[in-house]
């Protein structure tokens, strides 16, 4: 594993973006990092010291020791602490902006022993699939493959995402268990297409592409249940201007997509807002792409 920085730290903040992934039928394959950003802070500690360790958390435990392993570094004991704007079980990618600060964090004190694609490989492990991992780490459009190769392309701020973010937490896992075994012929081919033309809009930026591509029927079509609302919210903000829509993640984020400025695009904002206000409370973000990915700060 190369060496980028010899010199090892006591202290580093991470800053990670959230995310969006799928983006309709890019199932597992696709992710667009956010605007939208988790602060991630990791101090060595002295173990002879009587500093106090942060509460124990089975998803930084798991990402330390497998960090260490990878690192081929003697464990050592440190605190963390996370803050900033990325809501938990939203489908926004907050569990990456946590396992991507404490990994680039505490690789940051042992002096970068791991290169970056080393901590999308760790990431996406500890992820189990690395559509919100390789937006975290690379930022901008992402798409991957099964067997780990990821390509990035920058995406144009005038592209704006529109985040409808239910009240309500959604876990990644129990909305897998509604998906299917098997999928109709026809239904995966279109599926096929879309993705394609998609990926083909974000390398283009010709994100007019994006206009009718983003229907899927790999996943979104069995997640509706869990997500009440989630048609009359791409409907609405479809009709209303927007490029399209999709499930953000496996929800309960719906988001839309545009490239409208000013008072159309507020359109929009208010007509998904009004459709999901029969299903329940939700606020409404207007952001852009971030194409810096998981960023090391000063500490």
């Amino acid at each position: 594993i190369p060496h980028m920085d010899v010199q090892e730290k006591a202290s580093a903040i991470v800053r990670v973006p959230g995310s969006t992934s799928n983006i309709g039928p890019g199932f597992d394959c696709m992710g667009i990092a956010l605007n939208v950003h988790n602060e991630v802070q990791v101090a060595r500690l002295d173990p002879t010291g009587s500093q106090l360790e942060s509460p124990e958390h089975p998803m930084v435990r798991e990402t330390a020791e497998r960090f260490f392993e990878t690192a081929k570094a003697d464990p050592f004991p440190f605190s963390w602490s996370i803050s900033g704007e990325v809501p938990i079980s939203r489908g926004l990618g907050s569990s990456v902006t946590l396992r991507q600060g404490i990994l680039q964090g505490l690789n940051s004190l042992l002096g970068n022993p791991v290169d970056r694609e080393g901590l999308f490989i760790l990431a996406t492990a500890l992820e189990g699939h690395p559509d919100n991992a390789s937006a975290g780490v690379y930022g901008g459009f992402t798409c991957t493959n099964a067997a780990g190769k990821c390509v990035r392309f920058v995406v144009d701020p005038k592209l704006k995402f529109l985040l409808l973010i239910p009240e309500r937490e959604l876990l990644t896992e129990a909305s897998r268990q509604c998906l299917p075994e098997t999928l109709a012929h026809r239904e995966a081919v279109q599926s096929v297409g879309n993705a394609c033309m998609i990926t083909a809009a974000f390398a283009s930026q010709d994100y007019e592409l994006l206009r009718g591509s983003l229907d899927d029927w790999l996943h979104q079509l069995y997640r509706q249940a869990g997500n009440p609302g989630l048609v009359e919210v791409i409907t609405a903000g479809t009709s209303a201007g927007a490029l399209g829509g999709f499930l953000s993640g496996s929800g309960s984020t719906m988001a839309c997509v545009s490239t409208a400025e000013g008072v159309p695009l507020q359109r929009i904002a208010e007509a998904m807002r009004k459709a999901y206000s029969f299903i329940g409370d939700a606020r409404l973000v207007i952001t852009e792409a971030d194409n810096l990915g998981a960023t090391t700060l000063e500490a």
